[in-house]
Order: structure tokens, then sequence, then C-alpha cells
């Protein structure tokens, strides 16, 4: 079992001179190939990293060894060299092979994006779910490759050791451990989901719509939350500033009480092992009333970052072909409002051009979390949504069911009321998304 050496791991992750590099395979990219290093560059900012030299290299397939053709693997090595960098991120998914084969060439460690998203997650995982759902998803990305560093699990630090720390190999003693630790983390995970099921169907019961705020990492899902609610979650300028989700009480226009939730980030490439983590966490979305969806209108990548955000909730049911198999026989899935922010940072042509396309539009709110324009309209929005299709309706609730009738009077405008034998017989009108929680509701 290695030791875990933390001075040599500390010295390595924060301030280490690293170079990002990334392979851009002819025919298949859709991003803007500077955005994309920026972000990559950010994502090494997230846990403190150096980064000298950023550098993208067209690849016309993906070399089996190296994923870079011989010449450009030997233009990383030189360029780590003279950045004197101790890591080489390479923006793209490594497999043990060429991660240790570039390792090789560059004498430098190399993490690739999976490997650096992780380390930045197990960083900020702060709840006892959120760190079991990342070392779960690091345990097994790790699993698959030779443990040439493997920290331990009684480490102290946050990460998980891609970055640096010595080690003996004891590759199936470790492989061995992992396979253990895997199980006992499953078993910790469904425990925790099956109490966020009773948990989720205790609100379903309850009279509140539940909001849900989606979006690519650093859009402004937080700074946008904490405007709606007062609250002071965590929100910077940095990737993957919340993990862990948050959920408080707000009032809207026309209803007493609504639950806003704020989830993690989703990013490009996200790694499928955390898609599969954080997948109990994410299932909030797909029980939402509403989802809002938080874009970087003033990103240049903006459009790239949007479709990955619904390819990711296609992947939990909620949009695309896979939202008929995810949800429950009778559940429709939530409607999806586009929140435009970061107006502040446009000029006045490009908001102009903004305010036209949205214009156009029946799905989409200018605004700027950050200065309060357009909050508003959002509220006003959310409520027209959340009672849209109201209709009047004629329920009997027995009078021994205080809650049901409370949860009426909440949720709907109850016009008129009869008592009867054991019964009252409610004239209420609700919108057809209440009405459905109400019957299912009855149902539970």
């Amino acid at each position: 079992m290695a030791v875990f050496n933390r001075d040599s791991a500390d010295e390595v992750s924060r301030g280490a001179r690293a170079v990002v590099v990334r392979a851009e395979v002819h025919g298949v990219e859709r991003r803007d190939s500077e955005a994309r290093l920026e972000e990559a560059k950010g994502l090494a900012l997230a846990i403190g990293i150096d980064v000298r030299a950023a550098q993208a290299f067209r690849v016309r397939d993906r070399k089996p060894a190296t994923l870079f053709g011989g010449g450009q693997v030997d233009q990383i090595a030189t360029l780590a060299r003279m950045e004197e960098a101790e890591l080489v991120i390479v923006d793209n998914a490594l497999s043990p092979v060429q991660q240790s084969n570039l390792e090789k060439a560059t004498e430098a460690k190399v993490i690739d994006r999976t490997g650096l998203i992780l380390e930045i997650f197990g960083e900020r995982a702060a709840t006892n779910e959120g760190r079991l759902q990342v070392e779960l998803a690091h345990l097994d990305y790790q699993a698959g490759r030779l443990v040439r560093s493997w920290t331990h699990l009684e480490r102290q630090r946050g990460g998980f050791g891609f970055l640096g720390g010595p080690g003996e190999t004891q590759i199936e003693a470790d492989r061995r451990m992992i396979r253990d630790r895997m199980a006992k983390i499953r078993r910790e995970l469904d425990q925790v989901t099956r109490t966020r099921s009773l948990h989720r169907a205790r609100r379903q019961r309850a009279p509140w719509p539940v909001i849900a705020l989606v979006g690519y990492t650093n859009a402004g899902k937080s700074t946008l939350f904490n405007r709606m609610t007062g609250a002071h979650v965590m929100a910077e300028d940095l990737l993957f500033a919340t993990l862990d989700p948050t959920m408080r009480q707000i009032a809207l226009p026309g209803l007493d009480k609504a639950i806003l939730s704020d989830t993690v980030g989703f990013v490009s490439d996200l790694p499928t092992q955390l898609i599969a983590a954080f997948r109990a966490t994410l299932e909030e979305v797909l029980s939402a009333d509403l989802i809002i969806h938080v874009r970087d209108i003033a990103h240049p990548d903006s459009e790239a970052q949007r479709d990955d955000v619904i390819d990711v909730l296609s992947e939990l049911g909620v949009a695309g072909e896979g939202a008929l198999e995810a949800r429950e026989e009778g559940d429709e899935a939530p409607p999806i409002i586009e929140a435009w922010n970061k107006l502040d940072l446009l000029d006045e042509d490009a908001a102009g051009q903004v305010r036209e396309m949205a214009s156009r539009r029946d799905d989409v709110v200018i605004l700027s979390a950050l200065t309060g324009e357009g909050v508003d309209d959002l509220q006003r929005t959310i409520s027209g949504r959340l009672t849209a299709g109201a209709q009047v309706h004629q329920l009997q609730v027995r009078l021994s069911d205080g809650a049901a009738l409370a949860w009426l009077h909440e949720h709907g405008e109850v016009i008129d009321s009869t008592a009867g034998d054991g019964e009252m017989i409610i004239d209420v009108r609700l919108s057809e998304s209440a009405l459905a929680r109400f019957r299912k509701r009855a149902t539970i």
C-alpha cells in the first residue's frame, strides 16, 4: 500500500508549471479552437495550476500509441522543456498507453481532460454524497490504468492524486482495493439514492413547484440563484464553482412559494464516469416542474455549450430520445426556458442582435444575473409557465385530509367548496402539471 507524501503532491498540484495541448481531430470538431483552449486553461486554473503555454495540434486521425503524430509529440516535448513544465495537460481523453508514452516522451507528468476534471471535482465536493460520487468516478477511471502513483483512500488533501505523489505500484493489490472500495461506495450511494427518492416523493406531495437551474459551467447559474433567493452560494468566475446541489424557497408573481435548485455545471466531454456518479443528483432535474437553462450568451462558443448541455440532459432522459425511457409512465418531461445571461458583457451592437434573436422565440429571456437586469422578466415567465393552461377542476377530498386541502389552497385558486358526508367537493383552478402532481400525490 503506497504511502502518500502530502508535500510532494501539493508541490506539484498547486502552482505547478504546465502546458496545455489539444488534438483537434479532422472533421469531428464542433468547438472553436481558441475557446476550447481557453476553457482547458480555465480548468487548470480552477485548481491553481500555472499554465505557461497552450497549443492545439491538427490531427488527421488519432494515433493509438500517443494520440498525436510523432512530429507533434516532439513539439510538445520541446514546448514542455522550454516552459520548464512539470505537467502536460492533454485536453482530450487518453488511453493508459497513450498517457504512459507521452510521459516518457515529454519527461513530465501527463493528465488528460478526464483526469483534470475529476481532480477539480475531488477538491470541490463539499457534502458526503458529493465526495462519494466523485470518489466513485475517480476509482472507475483509475481502475483501468496502471496505478503508478496510487495515493490510497486515506489521503486528507482534496483531489485524487493524478497530479503527484510517489508510489509503489502493487498493481493487483491496488486494483483489488479499488474494486472493494467501489463496491462499498455503491452500497452507500444506493442508500443515499433511496433517501433522495423519499425526499423527492415528499416534495412532490408538497404544494410547491420545483425549478431547476442547469447550464454550462461558469454560465452564471449560482449568481442567478443568489439574485433570485438572496442566498450566498459560492459564485465566482471559476469553472465548477458549484458542485453540490442547493435548494432554496422563493416567491414568484402569482405563486406564494416555489423551490429553486442550483445544480452542478455541465462541460463538453464530461467524463462518463461523472455522469454516472452524479446521476442521483442530476435526476433532481428530471423531477423538476420547470428547467431554466442558463446560457452565457456573451461566450464565443455559446451555441456549442448549449448543445453540450442538451447532450447531458438527453443522457439523463430530460430531453431527446432517452426522455421517454427515463421517465415514469404518465410523467411528462419538464418544459425548458433558456435564460440568456451576461447581457452586461455585450456591447450595444451585440446586445441588439441578441435581443432580435430572442424576440423570435417564446422560450427565451435575456438578463444579467450580475446587475439584475431582466431577472423580473424571468420570474414572470417562470410564473406564466407554471400556471399555464390552468382550468377549473372539481375534486373530492376527504375532510380528514388536511394536507390535501392545504395543497390545493397553496397550489391553485380555490373558487368554491362544499362540505358533504366526510368529504369536501372543491372547485379549484389548477394547471395541468399541478393537477397531475395532485393526483400522483394521492396515489403515493
